[in-house]
C-alpha cells in the first residue's frame, strides 16, 4: 500500500448520548503519507481529535475501517493493537500524561522498556533524547519539579524515543505561553526533518496551523479543505 502510514476509509463515528445521536465523524477519507508534518484543524466538536484517536487506533469507527501501514485494525485483537500502537505510534497527550513519581529520564524510557530494550540501552537513549529536546541535565527532576513547556518536551521525548513510524499530538501547545510553543513547534520540525518522523497534530492553534506543512480543516465531523504547502 504505497506509502501511506495511516489512512482512514469512509470513517463515521457516532455518540449514542440518552438517545441523541451525534455523528463525531462523517464519512471521512484520509491519508497520512510517510514523512509528513500536517495538522488536524476545525473549532470544538469538529471531529479533530476523534479522527486522531481513530488514526492511532485509540478508538474505533463506527462504519468504515482504519488501516495503519496497511493493517486493517478492525482484524486485529486488543493485544494486537497494544502490539501495534507500541511498535510504529507515539503520542503527545494535551494534559501530558507523565507518570508523577518517575522522574523525567524513566518517564522516557517507560515505552523502551514495554518494547524490551535493554536497561543500559534504555538509559542511553532517554537521556540522548532529553538532551535534544533541550533538557540535558534535567533528567532526574519529578514532572512537577518542571515548568509545563519542560514537561511537554519530555512527553515529546517519550513520543520519539520508541523511534515511532507516526507522532500523534493532541493539541501540544495549548497549555504553553508562545514562546515555549514556538520552540516545541521548532523541536518537532527538526525531528521531522532529521529523522523523517511523521507528525499529525490535532490544534486550533493559529501557530501550529501555521508551522504545519499540511493543513487539514475539519468541520461537523467531516474535512472541509485539504491544503498542502506546494514542492519545492
Amino acid at each position: 500500500m504505497s506509502d501511506s502510514i495511516a489512512e482512514a476509509r469512509g470513517v463515521r463515528k457516532v455518540y449514542d448520548t440518552r438517545g441523541v445521536v451525534t455523528a463525531a465523524l462523517d464519512g471521512i477519507d484520509f491519508r497520512v503519507q510517510e514523512g509528513e508534518f500536517a495538522a488536524l484543524a476545525g473549532p470544538s466538536g469538529s471531529g479533530k481529535t476523534t479522527l486522531l484517536n481513530m488514526l492511532g487506533a485509540l478508538d474505533a469507527p463506527t462504519e468504515g475501517k482504519v488501516f495503519i501501514d496497511g493493517e486493517d485494525l478492525s482484524r486485529m485483537s486488543s493485544g494486537e493493537l497494544s502490539d501495534l500502537r507500541l511498535a510504529k505510534l507515539g503520542f503527545v497527550f494535551q494534559a501530558y500524561n507523565l507518570i508523577p513519581v518517575f522522574s523525567a529520564r524513566e518517564n522516557v524510557e517507560f515505552v523502551m522498556e514495554l518494547q524490551q530494550v535493554p536497561a543500559a540501552e534504555r538509559r542511553e537513549r532517554a537521556l540522548a533524547m532529553l538532551a535534544e529536546v533541550g533538557l540535558e541535565g534535567l533528567g532526574d527532576k519529578r514532572p512537577l519539579e518542571l515548568s509545563g513547556g519542560q514537561q511537554q518536551r519530555v512527553a515529546v521525548a517519550r513520543a520519539i524515543v520508541g523511534r515511532p513510524r507516526m507522532v500523534l499530538a493532541d493539541e501540544p501547545t495549548a497549555n504553553l505561553d508562545s514562546e515555549t510553543a514556538a520552540r516545541l513547534l521548532e523541536l518537532m520540525g527538526d525531528l521531522n526533518r532529521e529523522h523523517g518522523t511523521t507528525f499529525l497534530f490535532s490544534t486550533h492553534d493559529p501557530m501550529v496551523m501555521e508551522a504545519a506543512r499540511r493543513l487539514v480543516r475539519l468541520r461537523d465531523g467531516r474535512i472541509v479543505d485539504d491544503s498542502r504547502e506546494p514542492s519545492v
